[in-house]
């Protein structure tokens, strides 16, 4: 039976909480204005990002998130960003895991994607 992992989404900008454990980034794009000893990072995932194209799509509008989500998803299967998928798999089996994006909106962000994905 599988367990189910505990996966956050937060973005990158907000402090970072006791409870985060391993903290990614996810974002393709470092953040604006954000330094590396701010970002108290363990890792930057940027392979398992969606394609440009896909973001520009996309541009956060609420009304587009699921079929961003369905896109995305097929993104996911190529080798590169699959491969990136299982390491976040890895990184979540039986420990904390917090995405981070620098999206204001990350309930709509491909972080939240992704934890759903590793959540099942």
């Amino acid at each position: 039976m599988a367990h189910k992992r505990t996966v956050h989404v937060r973005r990158v900008y907000d402090a970072p909480a006791q409870t985060d454990g391993t903290r990614v980034l996810v974002d393709r794009i470092w953040p604006r204005g954000m330094t590396k000893e701010k970002a108290h990072l363990d890792e930057w995932c940027k392979q398992v990002a969606p394609s440009a194209a896909l973001r520009k799509w996309y541009i956060r509008n609420p009304d587009r998130f699921a079929e961003f989500s369905d896109r995305y998803q097929v993104e996911l299967q190529d080798p590169e960003r699959a491969e990136a998928l299982v390491h976040l798999r890895d990184l979540s089996e039986g420990r904390t895991l917090t995405l981070l994006t620098a999206t204001k909106h990350p309930e709509i962000s491909k972080a939240e994607v992704l934890a759903e994905l590793l959540r099942s």
